[in-house]
């Protein structure tokens, strides 16, 4: 395999399409060695067929709002692969949604989803449609129409959706009304749904509790106490969220997090119930905006227009949306001494300051090892709904525990180089040889 005259060949193919190739990029020189010790994989074009979705969904969503108007989104699913298990991957509602993006998305959620050692393969859809500003009711309808487009390529043993930028819990029950009526079948079709109707405990929490345990395991590694340790993050949504409160939890102080606006510094640590419900507060509230933090505790400075990757801090967590880190914020970090950068957001450092992480041999791990744990928990939800049964708080808390721990493991064994973790190669060998061997297994397809 020839990395560049791949991607000349794909780029032929889909022009423009960054972010997706962006991650077939990264993907491809992590495997490269690996993949060419493996002659078989070549016979069978095991590449050629892993970097272009099984099959991609675009349809229109024709729904009308409050005053009666009919208003037109675009809908896309990217089924992206299904060798090892039901197509499983979130559902995005955003007006920057693109099929680049979600190419992407579905492609990183493939080797994410192996890594979990759970049977999902990659999805991943959405639809440029704005749930900001717009009523419960047209959110409703909006939903309801969506799956309309989409239900019949939806099942719990073929594509199982899941809620994600602009999806949450709501969003998801009423995809899911909509699913079980018209496929008149109640069955986990969905994940992130109620608790009253099949819902996991934890699901809201598990991308950033997750992410924390994967840190924890990689400060054991290099020897490095969590505890007392300073922590950036951005974001503020449920993500961020559930990282502040579980680092706060491990005894780690967080002391930034940021929104659209710039970003929060508080010398105190954001480290109190109310300030940890305040965050959620102002994701609920609609605005994209975190400065109001510094009006509710006056001892927090708000920085506008700025990111919280100029302050310095022990551990740096990228939490809110893809390349929000770039090469000249890896180097303040780098320059303010940073221990360590975990992304938990999808692909949420440029891959620029990817490279010069690893090239300065820094702490850093990529998102599809590090937030693999909402992915996780949605697999542990469609394992409780086809037992028809349900687990407790402290039942799903120790099997994330144990699959963030294995996907460390794995990181580690793929990606140790000396006395320095590679965890971007060892997190893409990890998940591209298993997905690999079960292409392999089941023949040209």
């Amino acid at each position: 395999m020839r990395v560049n005259d791949i991607m000349i060949g794909l780029e032929t193919k889909h022009p423009g399409e960054s972010e997706y190739l962006q991650a077939v990029r990264e993907v491809l020189i992590s495997i490269e060695d690996v993949y060419n010790q493996h002659p078989e994989f070549e016979k069978a074009g095991i590449v050629e067929r892993i970097v272009e979705p099984d099959r991609i969904f675009t349809f229109r969503v024709p729904w009308v709002d409050d005053k009666g108007r009919v208003q037109v989104n675009i809908g896309y699913r990217v089924q992206f692969n299904g060798a090892i298990g039901p197509y499983k991957g979130g559902i995005r509602f955003h007006p920057s949604v693109s099929l680049s993006s979600l190419k992407f998305l579905g492609f990183e959620q493939t080797f994410k989803n192996a890594l979990t050692t759970l049977p999902m393969g990659g999805a991943k859809g959405g639809s440029d449609f704005a749930p900001k500003g717009r009523s419960q009711a047209e959110i409703m309808r909006f939903c309801q129409a969506f799956v309309t487009e989409l239900w019949r390529n939806l099942g719990p043993d073929t594509d199982v959706p899941a809620g994600d930028i602009g999806v949450g819990g709501r969003e998801v029950g009423y995809m899911f009304g909509m699913y079980k009526k018209l496929a008149r079948e109640h069955t986990g079709t969905f994940t992130g749904k109620g608790i009253s109707f099949g819902g996991s405990r934890l699901r809201p929490e598990a991308t950033g509790f997750g992410a924390l345990y994967f840190v924890q395991k990689m400060c054991d590694e290099y020897h490095i106490r969590l505890r007392g340790k300073t922590v950036a993050v951005s974001g503020f949504g449920n993500v961020a969220w559930g990282a502040v409160t579980k680092a706060t939890e491990l005894g780690a102080k967080v002391v930034a997090i940021s929104g659209p606006d710039g970003y929060i510094y508080d010398e105190d640590g954001v480290n109190m119930p109310e300030k940890i419900a305040f965050m959620l507060e102002l994701r609920n509230s609609g605005n994209d905006v975190v400065a109001p933090y510094a009006d509710e505790f006056p001892r927090a400075k708000f920085f506008p227009g700025k990111k919280p990757w100029e302050c310095k801090v022990d551990i740096a967590l990228p939490c809110a949306i893809q390349n929000e880190l770039n090469l000249e914020d890896a180097k303040t970090l780098k320059k303010n001494g940073v221990l360590l950068v975990a992304e938990v957001s999808n692909m949420g450092c440029t891959s620029d300051a990817v490279d010069f992480f690893i090239e300065n041999e820094m702490l850093f791990a990529p998102g599809k090892a590090v937030n693999a744990g909402g992915v996780a928990c949605s697999g542990l939800e469609m394992t409780q709904n086809a037992m028809h049964i349900s687990w407790s708080n402290e039942e799903v808390d120790r099997w994330l525990h144990q699959i963030m721990n294995d996907i460390h493991e794995q990181c580690v064994t793929y990606g140790k180089n000396g006395e320095y973790i590679n965890y971007v190669k060892g997190a893409n060998i990890a998940g591209f040889m298993k997905v690999a061997d079960a292409m392999m297994a089941q023949g040209v397809l």
